[in-house]
């Protein structure tokens, strides 16, 4: 971040803490970022004339007689055409290799879309993911978060959603990735010849956890760029909300702010919907949907982060191991995606709804069936076939490997149903099955 020619530079701290330090100062304002020994900081904090700032990479080794600099502006980010297919830090500083991007200068975490220029979600955003597509359908303007055990594949779901949603840009936001995934995410991208449409901000594990929270306003500020002026669909990838909320934490705590459930801020609803509430359908045509990731502690969904997150957002998709099929799926009993509705039987097939409740319903009869087979009951026929359903059901459309358009999902379901069940046993519309039923 380039500084600004005559500032006021100030060399007497009056109190250092881990994460912050304080003196007095005039004419600073509120977010405004300054250099404190050559770290970056931002003011977190003003009481009359004293400042309370923020160090990034933590204040170890401050002297109390540190230079100061004021910046005289918020975090900004310069946006343009450029952005696309390129890497950036939590600063927006190129990590690529490449140049700086040549643009307009925007500050970064502005307010949400004032609701009079909102329009209601209405158009389907398809991933490929028949988990996703076929029974909790993404529309355009949702926010919706997965939620996942810490050693599950997430990160390369995300990669998938990234690659395969019909989407004008894709916007990662990376916090607390490893090398590894940073070095995945690029690899995947590059290969599918897909980085033309994709703007990546990442903070790496190698970096301070507390940059984490500048990534998602960076994402967002640049999804703005590219739904309101361009009037662009914009897919804002955030990964991992957990870990942005643990550096909401860390900073919390090194102010000595009095904790609250699980050792979060007392802020952390407010923190979580500021990012969240971005999510928004224009009526000039241009929209911002928000896909995030929230690890569980234990598939702790009670913990503060999930709870809060589950009150923001417009449902959530639950990644789980099926151990039947040795695959991770999307479950269907713990997944909802609110809007659905407002597309599938519209934007989708007519039988979308149809299938996708019988399937479910049936799905929920093998697990009322693997539960009397625990409990050393006699399965029935039905029983039986409910179980064979369900194994070829989660390995054929839940499963997040699988990758096909909605018409061929449907398609599957059908034959499965068809397979495993008479016509009768279904439950679907007598219309919609003489029109689409496969079987005798």
């Amino acid at each position: 971040m380039e500084s600004q020619a005559f500032q006021k530079i100030y060399t007497k701290l009056t109190n250092i803490t881990k994460a912050t330090v304080s003196l007095n100062a005039q004419d600073v304002g509120y977010d405004e970022m300054a250099i404190v020994d050559g770290r970056m900081a931002q003011v977190v904090k003003i009481i009359g004339d004293e400042v309370v700032l923020q160090i990034f990479s933590g204040t170890e080794g401050i002297p109390t007689n540190a230079e100061v600099t004021f910046l005289g502006k918020s975090p900004e980010i310069m946006v343009s055409e450029q952005l696309a297919g390129r890497f950036f830090n939590a600063y927006g500083d190129p990590i690529d290799g490449g140049p700086k991007v040549e643009g307009e200068t925007r500050e970064i975490g502005g307010p949400s879309v004032n609701p009079v220029r909102r329009e209601q979600p209405s158009d389907l955003i398809a991933t490929g993911i028949a988990g996703i597509d076929l029974n909790n359908s993404l529309v355009s303007g949702q926010k919706i978060p997965f939620f996942a055990d810490p050693d599950q594949p997430y990160n390369q779901v995300m990669a998938s959603v990234a690659l395969r949603a019909k989407a004008d840009k894709i916007i990662l936001g990376g916090m607390g990735l490893t090398n590894d995934d940073y070095l995945y995410f690029k690899n995947v991208f590059d290969n599918a010849g897909a980085l033309d449409r994709i703007v990546s901000f990442v903070n790496t594990t190698d970096n301070p956890p507390v940059e984490r929270l500048l990534v998602p306003d960076m994402a967002l500020t640049t999804a703005e760029y590219f739904a309101v002026d361009k009037n662009e669909s914009v897919l804002v990838l955030l990964t991992d909300m957990t870990l942005f909320a643990d550096a909401l934490s860390i900073v919390s705590n090194r102010m000595d702010q009095i904790p609250s459930k699980d050792s979060m801020p007392g802020s952390l609803y407010s923190d979580l919907a500021r990012i969240y509430e971005k999510a928004v359908q224009f009526p000039t045509g241009g929209s911002i949907t928000i896909v995030a990731v929230t690890t569980l502690s234990g598939g702790d969904i009670t913990h503060a982060i999930p709870d809060n997150t589950g009150y923001i957002t417009e449902g959530q998709l639950f990644l789980r191991r099926d151990t039947d099929i040795g695959k991770v799926i999307v479950d269907p009993f713990r997944s909802l995606s609110r809007l659905k509705q407002l597309v599938i039987g519209k934007q989708t097939r007519e039988d979308h709804p149809q299938v996708m409740n019988a399937a479910i319903r049936l799905y929920a009869d093998a697990a009322s069936a693997r539960t009397k087979l625990e409990n050393g009951f006699d399965l029935t026929d039905y029983d039986e076939r409910t179980l064979e359903f369900a194994k070829e059901y989660s390995d054929q459309l839940l499963a997040i490997d699988v990758n096909v358009d909605i018409d061929k999902m449907l398609d599957i379901a059908w034959e499965l149903l068809a397979k495993y069940f008479k016509r009768t046993e279904v439950g679907i519309k007598k219309e919609m099955a003489d029109k689409y039923w496969k079987g005798e």
